[in-house]
């Protein structure tokens, strides 16, 4: 079901507020959600995730990202989340690419190789193609 990059987070397509007691199960603390609202009829606002998220005792966070696409703002939001998690983090939009790509950018803000993150989106299969040259 969720798509595991390393034991420090996961992606998935659009999370369900049915789907936020499965994260609790398998062990996640915090909720990253990429998706702006209203990208898409009959998407869960994040406000209803939200909610779930912090019924079942998860953090939450929203880093929407839009057809304008990463901006240092999100790769920062999106670095001190994954820095400050007590936990494994998931991430979802509506495919699992955005958080991944997102993810990767902030990575290698803090230090990771670009190719240590090519080889880990391909295991959970993501290609960094797209942002290859702004990643170490």
């Amino acid at each position: 079901m969720f798509r595991r990059l390393d034991d420090a987070i996961s992606v998935y397509g659009q999370l369900l507020p049915a789907d936020v007691a499965e994260a609790k199960a398998q062990g996640f603390t915090t909720l990253v959600n990429n998706r702006p609202d209203g990208e898409e009829a009959g998407q869960p606002e994040g406000g209803t995730i939200r909610e779930a998220a912090e019924a079942a005792g998860l953090d939450y966070h929203a880093i929407p990202i839009g057809h304008g696409g990463f901006s240092e703002a999100s790769v920062a939001a999106m670095a001190q989340v994954l820095g400050e998690a007590e936990g494994p983090v998931l991430a979802f939009c509506r495919s699992g690419t955005r958080s991944t790509l997102l993810w990767a950018l902030a990575r290698s803000t803090m230090g990771d190789s670009g190719a240590d993150l090519a080889e880990k989106a391909a295991g959970a299969g993501y290609d960094l193609g797209p942002i290859r040259g702004h990643i170490g």
